[in-house]
């Protein structure tokens, strides 16, 4: 089916509002004689006459009103659809977030955030690697690569790891000197912590930042992914490298102990990412505003 081109009957219903081709022109930021020659184009389109021109007398012909009428509510939902697109629908956010984030960090706050904001509607969406930042995936973004261009980015936090282990195995190594006491008990080693994913790198770089070396006799278990050996370090089976904001109140207080030691700054840094477009959207601010608190409280 052939459509009226769609710029002509803009600028008929912009004249048709106005009454006027001058003013029309202005609110399309035009030149008065390309409004009118988009309304000629539409006339011979239709093969109708739309206005009745008298002078500087302008009005709407009895087919013009028709068509006016006609396209009001088509335009209307062409602006609601392109509205919601572009910014969403009102109370829904969808976000797409690291897994490991989402279940060792937002999850457990997430009670919070509907106690204080109940008109929001999150929704999550679990990203293993990088989240594509596409409106079919999600409508805001938790990344460490946010886009160059068309996107705001806000900073939320520097990622620093941090030797941790379990009760039991840091009640072993007691009375006994550091770093000697780790070597003792297996290593848990994550190679998705660096992109190039090199064997050992997470040890080998925190005991060069330490001024040590590591132990070519260690025992050293491999993961592929940081959330794995969070609940590896829980079961006693060695001491892993973990965010200290993964840690929930019964991580810290129950199942896991940060070793007094230094950390392991990953070079990453966490931002919250959304369009440009969606800047003004009022749960896109808010849920803003809320993942900065989290990460300075």
């Amino acid at each position: 089916m052939k459509l009226p081109p769609l710029r002509a009957v803009q600028c008929f219903e912009s004249v048709a509002r106005f009454n006027s081709f001058s003013k029309a022109a202005e609110a399309l930021n035009v030149t008065q004689s390309a409004v009118s020659h988009q309304v000629k184009l539409l006339e011979e389109y239709l093969g109708e006459d739309l206005f009745i021109r008298q002078g500087r007398r302008l009005s709407l012909t009895i087919i013009g009103e028709r068509y006016q009428e006609e396209i009001n509510s088509a335009l209307i939902s062409i602006s609601h659809a392109s509205q919601k697109l572009r910014e969403g629908e009102d109370g829904k956010v969808r976000l797409a977030i690291y897994s490991t984030l989402a279940v060792k960090w937002l999850v457990p706050r997430l009670d919070n955030l509907r106690q204080l904001h109940p008109e929001i509607d999150l929704t999550l969406n679990m990203v293993a690697d990088e989240p594509e930042c596409s409106d079919q995936v999600a409508d805001c973004f938790v990344t460490a690569y946010p886009p160059s261009r068309n996107f705001v980015s806000e900073f939320l936090y520097k990622e620093q790891l941090y030797p941790f282990c379990s009760p039991k195995l840091w009640y072993e190594m007691q009375g006994k000197s550091l770093p000697e006491a780790l070597w003792e008990q297996p290593l848990l080693s994550v190679r998705s912590i660096f992109k190039d994913g090199t064997e050992k790198k997470d040890w080998r770089l925190w005991c060069e930042l330490g001024g040590f070396e590591l132990p070519e006799d260690v025992k050293v278990i491999h993961f592929s992914h940081m959330i794995l050996a969070a609940e590896a370090a829980k079961y006693h089976q060695g001491i892993a490298f973990l965010n200290d904001y993964f840690m929930t109140d019964q991580d810290r207080l129950q199942d896991l102990i940060r070793i007094p030691m230094h950390d392991l700054p990953t070079g990453d840094s966490l931002y919250f990412v959304y369009k440009k477009s969606r800047a003004k959207q009022p749960e896109i601010k808010i849920l803003s505003q809320w993942l900065k608190q989290q990460c300075y409280e």
